[in-house]
């Protein structure tokens, strides 16, 4: 009956709503008139709304340094993720070999691995190359695959392409690499952007690395700034919402422009496989 499906909608808002609320409340502080964050009983839409926190917040520190080596680790660590990723999905999905699927397998397995195990090792061999405060370990460790999951990912995507697609292409004389690049991946979309969304959220909000990494104030990203903001002006709280809504307003963007994608290529994935 419609009313018993209206009312199962009722406690999912209801949950929206409690999820949303402390996104709600970081774009109501930002706005505030500082000394008013805290002002009983609350405001959620300030009075009056003061933009020019946006502009004191951001003057206080080179937030557009931080912004241009953020987006040149996210972009090059994304692009390096989606490339390398699929050429490795491509050849455990399409190409036939022995011990493939032990290899993936092997290559899921990694997945139970926590990244504090390899952290101290990959510091050690970062350091050895001289690679210490300079954008190469947030990048280059991205053109190898990225990660398991982002291979299984697109793995599974591509299981679903029907493999009379390659044979037709091959009796046309094409390669794996054609077959590859212009079968595949034109028909690969919705998971490429899945997975380019989930790359460059991470890259974008990543603070651990930058932390180990990244020695000089010239080469912090976002978040190492936004650390370094709240350490100074821990208590302008409408100064640091702002910058804080500065850092994920552009992720927030980048998911609803590609949320058909990204839904589409989450549906998907799975589904079919051989």
């Amino acid at each position: 009956m419609k009313w018993l499906r209206y009312l199962w909608h009722l406690p999912l808002a209801g949950a929206g709503l409690l999820l949303v609320g402390p996104f709600l409340w970081l774009v109501s502080t930002s706005l505030k008139q500082p000394g008013t964050e805290f002002t009983f009983p609350p405001e959620l839409i300030p009075s009056p709304i003061v933009w020019s926190n946006y502009l004191d917040a951001l003057s206080q520190q080179p937030f557009g340094l931080y912004l241009r080596n953020t987006l040149i680790i996210a972009i090059g660590a994304t692009l390096g993720t989606v490339l390398t990723a699929s050429l490795a999905a491509f050849g455990f999905a399409r190409i036939r070999f022995p011990g493939r699927d032990w290899l993936f397998v092997v290559l899921l397995s990694t997945m139970m691995l926590p990244d504090m195990v390899t952290l101290i090792p990959k510091y050690v061999l970062f350091s050895k190359l001289h690679w210490v405060n300079t954008f190469l370990p947030l990048i280059v460790p991205f053109w190898f695959g990225g990660s398991a999951f982002n291979v299984f990912l697109i793995r599974q995507f591509f299981m679903t392409i029907p493999y009379d697609l390659d044979e037709a292409a091959r009796i046309d004389g094409a390669g794996n690499l054609q077959i590859y690049a212009r079968i595949l991946l034109p028909l690969s979309v919705p998971a490429l952007a899945t997975v380019a969304i989930f790359s460059m959220v991470n890259n974008w909000n990543d603070f651990l690395s930058p932390l180990i990494y990244l020695n000089t104030p010239d080469r912090f990203t976002l978040a190492l700034g936004l650390q370094n903001y709240q350490t100074l002006y821990g208590t302008q709280w409408a100064w640091l919402m702002a910058a804080a809504m500065t850092m994920i307003a552009p992720m927030i963007a980048l998911f609803f422009s590609f949320q058909r994608f990204f839904i589409e290529g989450v549906q998907l994935t799975g589904l079919a496989g051989r």
